[in-house]
C-alpha cells in the first residue's frame, strides 16, 4: 500500500469510528434527546469524536503486542435515557444505529466498487469495506460497553437492564481477554465471510 493509499484508509476509519457515533447522537436527538446536541457531538468532525487512548494508542498498542489483533473506540456520545418517550425500546434504537451506519457505509463503498467509479483506490476501499463489516459484527456482541448490550436491554426488566449495563468495566476487561485470546476472530471472520458472500462484494479474499 502507497502512502497516499494509506492516509486514504486513516482517512476511512477515522470517518468511519465518526459516523458511528454520529448515528448515535442523532438517533437520541431525534428520539427527544438534546444531550448529544448540547455537548456538541452531532458532527462528523473528528476531532469531536476521537478519544486518544480508545482510538490512536490502546489500537497500535494491541497491534504490536498481538502481533495483528487491534480494539478501540471512539468517545461515546453522552446519552440521557430519561429524556426518551420510552427509554428501554429508544436506548436500543439509539445502540443500533451505531453499527447500521457501518453496515451502511460498507454497502457504499462496495457499490462505488462495483461501478468503477474510484479505480485508483480500490485497495483502501477493499480494506474500508473489511473495517466497517468488523465494526458492524463487534459492536453487536451483547457485551458490555458494546452496542450488542444496549439492543439486550430491550428484553430485560427495568432492574435486570441496569445491573446489567452496570458490568462496562468488567465487560471492557472481558473484551480485551477475549481479543488476546483469539476468540474475537474465531467469531467475527466466518460472519465476515458470510457478509461478504451475501453482499456480493467484489475482489475481497478474507
Amino acid at each position: 500500500m502507497s502512502i497516499v493509499e494509506l492516509l486514504i484508509l486513516i482517512f476511512i476509519l477515522l470517518f468511519s469510528i465518526t459516523f458511528h457515533e454520529y448515528a448515535h447522537g442523532f438517533v437520541a436527538y431525534k428520539l427527544g434527546d438534546q444531550t448529544p446536541k448540547i455537548a456538541g457531538r452531532l458532527t462528523i468532525n473528528p476531532t469531536k469524536h476521537i478519544d486518544l487512548l480508545g482510538t490512536i494508542i490502546l489500537p497500535f498498542l494491541l497491534i504490536i503486542l498481538t502481533g495483528g489483533y487491534a480494539f478501540g473506540y471512539a468517545k461515546p456520545v453522552p446519552i440521557n435515557p430519561y429524556n426518551f418517550k420510552n427509554p428501554k425500546k429508544d436506548i436500543m434504537w439509539v445502540g443500533i444505529a451505531g453499527p447500521l451506519s457501518n453496515l451502511i457505509l460498507a454497502l457504499v463503498m462496495s457499490l462505488i466498487m462495483k461501478l468503477g467509479l474510484i479505480s485508483a483506490i480500490k485497495l483502501p476501499l477493499q480494506y474500508g469495506i473489511i473495517i466497517n463489516l468488523v465494526l458492524f459484527i463487534f459492536n453487536l456482541i451483547p457485551i458490555p460497553p458494546l452496542d450488542g448490550s444496549r439492543i439486550v436491554t430491550a428484553f430485560l426488566s427495568s432492574k435486570n437492564a441496569y445491573r446489567y449495563l452496570k458490568m462496562e468495566t468488567v465487560g471492557f476487561v472481558v473484551i480485551i481477554v477475549l481479543i488476546f485470546s483469539g476468540f474475537i476472530r474465531w467469531l467475527i471472520i466466518p460472519i465476515l465471510k458470510i457478509l461478504i458472500t451475501i453482499l456480493g462484494i467484489p475482489d475481497i479474499d478474507i
